[in-house]
């Protein structure tokens, strides 16, 4: 079952009286219990992506596109109250900065306690409720790994380590029990072994409760240990997507190559202490965006053709857009 179906969105901000598209007809496709990843350098705009579906922009900037749709209900349409509440049923992000977004204001445990949905709550009695609803938070640090539930429900958001209000982010976004849960590079600084966990929780939510991920980062190791459909953006273009396994055996677009490349977890053939390969240059600002591919002045394969837009193209269930891709070359 499709849960979410993003076609052709576009998304223009208004920059010195002039209007730039952020966001260049992006396609993506989440299917109930997928773990889906969205890949990419910084800049390319996946955090625009994540704000447009959740509907976090802001109003002066302009959003279209062919079809935006939440299990076949338009999601551009619906009006601001019932896409909240849309929102806080079925759909969860967990931030990238995690600190920045709870309330330094409340404790931990009154910020769990809010996001308790009143149908889970049993009791009639407001004192009843109470002890119902601690009930049910310390249940949830349980489950994302938070043993000493007491000194964090007890806590400000700046009182506890980062690793930690990574899980508690977690057990929010699991506590209204969602259809999708959006992680918005929820790893990012991390040391290795709280890395670790916080991907093997995720997969555990998947595995056990069927729920969808959309995992937002640009540490491809971490996402082929749990993903198995990659999405690959650059500079607010979607340029390739398909079957994680088989974008690393066989990529069509030389940007998800260069992105391949230069992991050196992908390349066993990689000698010791040999240069890391890259693609010259960077990505290009909102200011000097190019026309047409804006992959054509870092690529490789440029040529004339590259100053337009390419189509998008289909090989079974793998989806790319490319005047020239790598596997043109084995014809």
């Amino acid at each position: 079952m499709v849960l979410l179906d993003i076609k052709n969105l576009t998304l223009e901000i208004d920059i010195s009286s002039e209007w730039v598209k952020a966001l260049d007809k992006i396609n993506m496709v989440i299917h109930e219990g997928q773990i889906h990843a969205l890949v990419g350098e910084s800049g390319s705009g996946k955090s625009l992506i994540v704000k447009a579906i959740v509907g976090a922009l802001p109003k002066r900037w302009r959003i279209t596109a062919d079809r935006m749709t939440w299990k076949g209900q338009n999601l551009l349409t619906m009006s601001a109250k019932a896409r909240r509440k849309l929102i806080r049923k079925d759909i969860s992000v967990i931030f990238q900065n995690p600190i920045e977004s709870l309330d330094p204001s409340l404790t931990l445990g009154k910020q769990l306690k809010e996001m308790l949905p009143r149908d889970q709550l049993t009791k009639t009695w407001f004192w009843q409720r109470n002890d119902e609803k601690q009930a049910l938070a310390i249940k949830l640090l349980h489950k994302v790994g938070i043993k000493n539930h007491q000194l964090c429900l007890a806590s400000y958001p700046h009182q506890i380590a980062n690793d930690v209000v990574q899980k508690f982010m977690i057990a929010m976004a699991l506590a209204s029990e969602p259809k999708l849960i959006i992680a918005d590079d929820p790893t990012r600084g991390m040391e290795v072994t709280s890395k670790t966990q916080i991907l093997k929780l995720l997969s555990r939510v998947n595995q056990v409760r069927g729920m969808s991920v959309l995992f937002v980062s640009h540490d491809l190791l971490a996402i082929s240990s749990m993903a198995s459909y990659m999405t690959v953006l650059y500079c607010g273009q979607t340029v390739e997507s398909g079957d994680l396994k088989q974008l690393r055996k066989r990529a069509f677009h030389p940007y998800t190559q260069a992105l391949l490349d230069s992991a050196p977890s992908f390349r066993k053939d990689l000698p010791p202490k040999s240069p890391l390969s890259s693609l010259d240059g960077t990505i290009p600002t909102l200011h000097h965006l190019p026309i047409g591919c804006r992959l054509g002045p870092r690529c490789p394969r440029a040529r004339r053709e590259c100053v337009e837009t390419p189509q998008i193209r289909r090989v079974h269930t793998h989806f790319y857009s490319c005047h020239f891709p790598l596997h043109w070359d084995a014809k």
